[in-house]
C-alpha cells in the first residue's frame, strides 16, 4: 500500500518511482550488513526529504539512492561495532521509568485517601507511613494519645480506609465490562 503524499506531484512521482530501488538496494545491504532493513530505508528516505529542502530533486536519483543506501549500511555497521549491549538491563533500585510512575500514581491516590479519612486517622496515619520509621511510643507522643490505644485506633483507621477505597476501585464486570 502506497502512502498519500502531499508532495508536489514531481516529488511524489519521484517516490514511487524510486520505492522498488530502494527496497532492492537496502534488502543486498542489510542483508551484508546484519542490519534491520526498514531503519536504512527510513534513514535514507529522511536523507531524500532533506536533500529536496535543500536543493531540490538529484540530478540522477537511482545513483544518488545507491550511494545513500551504501552510506546509510555503512554508518550503521560502523555503529554497530561501537555499541555494546548490556548483558542484562542495567539494575535501579527503584524501577524503571514506568514502575517509578505507577509508584508515584498510586502513592498520589493513598495520600489523597488518607487526607480524607475522619477525625484523628488522617494524623495516625500519616505518622504510621512516614519515612522516619516512627515507634508507637513516638507516634503517641506525637498525637498525645496512649500507646495502648494505636493499636486499635489504627486498626479502625485503616478498616476505613479499605472501605473508602473498595467504593472508588469498584471491581470490573465479567467480561471487561464496566
Amino acid at each position: 500500500m502506497t502512502p498519500s503524499l502531499s508532495f508536489d506531484p514531481v516529488v511524489a512521482d519521484l517516490v514511487v518511482a524510486l520505492r522498488p530501488l530502494l527496497t532492492a538496494e537496502v534488502s543486498a545491504e542489510a542483508l551484508g550488513s546484519g542490519t534491520d532493513p526498514g531503519d536504512i530505508e527510513q534513514a535514507v528516505w529522511l536523507r531524500l526529504l532533506e536533500h529536496l529542502d535543500a536543493s531540490g530533486p538529484p540530478a540522477d536519483p537511482p545513483a544518488w539512492l545507491r550511494a545513500a543506501v551504501r552510506d546509510e549500511a555503512r554508518r550503521t555497521r560502523g555503529t554497530a561495532r561501537r555499541e555494546r549491549p548490556y548483558a542484562t538491563e542495567p539494575a535501579d533500585p527503584r524501577g524503571g521509568p514506568e514502575q517509578r510512575a505507577l509508584r508515584a500514581d498510586r502513592d498520589r491516590s493513598l495520600y489523597a485517601a488518607v487526607r480524607r479519612l475522619p477525625g484523628r486517622c488522617p494524623r495516625l496515619m500519616f505518622a504510621l507511613l512516614s519515612p522516619e520509621d516512627l515507634t508507637y511510643r513516638e507516634i503517641a507522643g506525637e498525637l498525645g494519645m496512649s500507646q495502648g490505644s494505636l493499636g486499635p485506633e489504627r486498626s479502625r483507621c485503616l478498616g476505613c480506609l479499605r472501605r473508602m477505597l473498595a467504593q472508588e476501585v469498584a471491581t470490573p464486570d465479567p467480561w471487561g465490562k464496566e
